[in-house]
């Protein structure tokens, strides 16, 4: 439990992040909470002879709350949960942080970390695709965005490239109906599934819905048939189940440690019809 010698780096702007980025190639990581990054090192599933820490950067944990709201990277899960301003204008995010890990994970862990290094487990990539997110990142040519709905390819394979950091997230403030539902088998521990959904309405009927669930495939997936089968509905019982079964048509999931498939698919329905009811019922 020991990691590999690593020369370790806390710079103090982003301009130096790249150029150490620049000068190592594929030798060089970059660290926000470390919580994804420090075990894979210790266990030696990850070797990194140049870490680079971005604690000292200013400005990345800055939240900006208005028709717009932008995170920044190095905001901790802490931070969301304790932010008023956040809470009442995207109260999803606060939903959700609380469910990640534990509090000591909390006080470390930021949204940065858990969106970039593409961890299908991790919760804020599927909820960022609910919010429909945009993600900020920085490299060598420049600042560039991506949709948090095309940055995800495959397990820890994203749109991000080497060189680039992430340095904030931002997306619309959302109105109506939300929930955030997640199951897992211990405090602390990655979903066996979780659901993210914002609903709103017009007339008793759905008049918008978003919907994304975490862990059920080697990407989050956001479906857009889920939320089809329940926009002009009064989200009844045969809507949420037209919803759940698109959604099952969506994932993928596979046997691990966390059950096996046709498991993994019952709780995703479950989960999924709870987190539908309960951003209803909000709305």
């Amino acid at each position: 439990m020991i990691p590999a010698a690593f020369e370790y780096y806390r710079p103090k702007d982003i301009p130096s992040v790249l150029a150490i980025l620049e000068e190592h190639g594929d030798d060089a990581r970059v660290m926000a909470g470390g919580h994804s990054l420090i075990p894979m090192m210790k266990l030696r599933m990850a070797e990194v002879p140049h870490l680079i820490d971005l604690q000292d950067i200013p400005g990345l944990s800055d939240i900006t709350v208005g028709e717009t709201i932008t995170i920044g990277a190095m905001t901790t899960q802490a931070e969301i949960i304790d932010h008023p301003g956040l809470a009442e204008a995207a109260p999803i995010m606060r939903e959700a942080a609380l469910q990640i890990a534990d509090p000591q994970v909390r006080y470390m862990g930021t949204v940065g970390g858990n969106v970039a290094n593409g961890d299908p487990g991790n919760d804020m990539p599927g909820l960022m695709q609910c919010l429909d997110a945009q993600f900020t990142v920085v490299g060598p040519d420049g600042e560039r965005t991506i949709a948090a709905r095309d940055f995800y390819e495959a397990a820890y394979m994203t749109g991000r490239e080497d060189e680039e950091v992430l340095t904030q997230v931002s997306f619309s403030a959302p109105s109506g109906g939300y929930a955030y539902e997640k199951q897992k088998r211990k405090i602390g521990d990655y979903a066996t599934a979780a659901a993210a959904v914002q609903l709103s309405e017009r007339g008793g009927l759905c008049a918008g819905a978003s919907i994304a669930m975490t862990n059920l495939s080697d990407t989050p997936v956001f479906s857009e048939a889920a939320g089809a089968a329940l926009i002009g509905t009064a989200v009844d019982a045969s809507a949420i189940k037209a919803a759940v079964d698109a959604m099952l048509n969506d994932i993928d999931p596979t046997e691990d440690n966390r059950g096996p498939v046709a498991f993994k698919r019952h709780v995703a329905g479950v989960i999924l019809a709870r987190a539908i009811e309960r951003a209803w019922s909000r709305v």
